[in-house]
């Protein structure tokens, strides 16, 4: 079984839904038979890669809401992830551009690497507070990660696999998705959002006992939280 998962580092949503589906497939009886591949996404490819506002004044001008709404908005998405063992510390989040940590990250695919470097960018952005945007961040994640770090800081520097990352972007765009995370089955199954654990475990049964081709996606659950141009569902 094949688990395609768009998704953008500085979506929290993203980061919630990779550990409910993680907590599903951690008792699925068939884990070892899945393979889970993370895409690229970017919410705001115009992102500037250092901003004077908040995260909480971004989401404020963007739905017209005052900075304390924000806030009390952003803290329920912390409850949800502290449920998961997550910490999203929002106050000093640095919101950034993510291109050169999508090139990162297809990269760490090509070297076998991309599950480790995928949980260090969520990490480093929600739970330390990095730019990861900063080369520097970036190379010092892709060494903890098991990278060379002179050979990820020629790939930062000339601008490798940024085609990787348009071509995985141009296909979300075929598939119609709108917003992430956006997971699919076996090119077959679609799960928009941060999806219930139940969920995604009743997915991988329902996936595991047809393990069958079709070239349309069928939607397994009613659209979840997602983060679109480049914020966040508040409700």
């Amino acid at each position: 079984m094949k688990i395609e998962v768009w998704s953008d580092f500085v979506c929290p949503f993203c980061y919630i839904g990779k550990r409910r589906l993680e907590e599903a497939l951690a008792s699925f009886p068939h884990r070892e038979n899945v393979e889970v591949v993370f895409r690229s996404f970017e919410l705001d490819p115009n992102a500037k890669k250092e901003t004077p506002l908040s995260i909480h004044e971004i989401i404020a001008q963007k739905y017209g809401i005052s900075v304390e709404e924000a806030k009390r908005a952003n803290a329920d998405i912390g409850k949800q992830a502290e449920a998961l063992g997550l910490t999203f510390r929002f106050e000093t989040m640095k919101p950034t551009n993510t291109f050169d940590a999508h090139r990162l990250a297809q990269y760490a695919k090509e070297k076998g690497k991309l599950d480790e470097v995928v949980e260090r960018l969520f990490y480093a952005y929600f739970t330390e507070s990095k730019r990861i945007s900063d080369r520097d961040v970036l190379l010092e994640l892709a060494e903890a990660a098991g990278l060379d770090r002179k050979e990820t800081e020629a790939v930062l520097a000339d601008g490798r696999y940024a085609e990787q990352v348009r071509h995985e972007e141009a296909i979300a765009a075929q598939l119609g998705v709108r917003g992430v995370p956006f997971f699919v089955l076996n090119q077959k199954y679609a799960i928009s959002g941060a999806q219930p654990v139940d969920v995604f475990r009743q997915a991988l049964e329902k996936v595991w006992a047809e393990e069958q081709q079709s070239s349309s996606l069928q939607s397994l659950a009613e659209e979840g939280k997602t983060c679109t141009d480049g914020n966040c569902a508040i409700d």
